[in-house]
């Protein structure tokens, strides 16, 4: 028997906290982990994992033991990548999940371009806004627009994006033109997720609240709210597509705008990272540094 058999199944465990959850990211039974593990703890002579009705905790030697594990098994799949570069034929179920309009138009397009040139590959894209759990609901990676808050994931940054601020021409004909950001309260403004819009003025970033008679996390509905004259929007300008160029909106209060939004890689905290991940991961990483937008 392998001295290195049961150590992936051990470190998945570890990592997931649950024989269940460490199967569906090995992609295999429950039993099978429990199987492994069982006897990788026979031939060592001790617990590793203390197994209860409603969690797995490692024990004191399981906690030793897998820092020891970990960087030997994360080293050994980084050598196996290396010697294999280029020659490596992925396969499998790409998990991901994005949400804005941004990722849906400029970044999932080049994730299928990575999809095309590995046959064996599936993608499985699900959209929404909603912070998941890579391991519980096995996504790879996500593709997330705005702040992060602080938390144990990774995120990289693929792009920043300008924000302007727009309204119809038939809004600003009937309610006037905002000259100074202050000027939002007296307007009906359509909101997405906060209603309190950062502006620069006079070198110094200000904060301004808004109200509307449109509230929507969905930035379709906020462009054909703005253009059927409902108020104004504050977005990247990615956000609203040709809608300037073709004269449907109308830029305004464009020398208070405050660059303040980016999309992101967003991926567990964890050195257990697939290939295909790691891959797909690095090729929109190239392609956006090759091609900022």
């Amino acid at each position: 028997m392998s001295m290195f058999e049961g150590i992936t199944e051990f470190i998945a465990v570890a990592e997931t906290q649950g024989f269940s959850s460490a199967a569906r990211r090995l992609n295999v039974s429950t039993s099978h982990v429990s199987r492994r593990i069982a006897d990788l703890e026979a031939r060592l002579g001790i617990a590793l994992v203390a197994r209860s009705t409603r969690q797995v905790k490692l024990t004191n030697a399981g906690v030793i033991y897998y820092e020891r594990c970990v960087d030997l098994v994360h080293g050994l799949d980084q050598a196996n990548e290396i010697l294999t570069a280029g020659q490596i034929e992925l396969s499998g179920v790409l998990r991901v999940t994005a949400a804005g309009e941004f990722a849906e138009k400029n970044v999932i397009p080049v994730l299928i371009e990575f999809i095309a040139q590995h046959p064996k590959l599936t993608l499985e894209l699900d959209y929404n806004t909603r912070m998941v759990n890579f391991v519980e609901e096995s996504f790879d990676f996500a593709i997330r627009f705005g702040s992060l808050p602080d938390s144990n994931l990774i995120a990289r940054k693929l792009s920043d994006h300008n924000y302007i601020t727009a309204a119809s021409p038939e809004y600003l004909y009937n309610f006037g033109r905002p000259e100074t950001p202050q000027d939002l309260s007296a307007h009906s403004c359509i909101v997405t997720t906060y209603n309190r819009w950062p502006f620069v003025c006079d070198n110094k970033t200000i904060e301004v609240s808004v109200n509307g008679r449109i509230k929507a996390n969905s930035v379709r509905t906020v462009v054909n709210a703005c253009k059927a004259g409902l108020g104004i929007a504050y977005m990247p300008i990615t956000s609203f597509g040709d809608t300037i160029e073709n004269k449907q909106l109308e830029s305004v209060l464009s020398g208070y705008w405050k660059n303040r939004g980016s999309t992101w890689i967003v991926y567990a905290n964890r050195r257990y990272l697939s290939a295909k991940a790691r891959m797909a991961i690095d090729f929109l990483l190239s392609r956006f540094q090759d091609n900022p937008l």
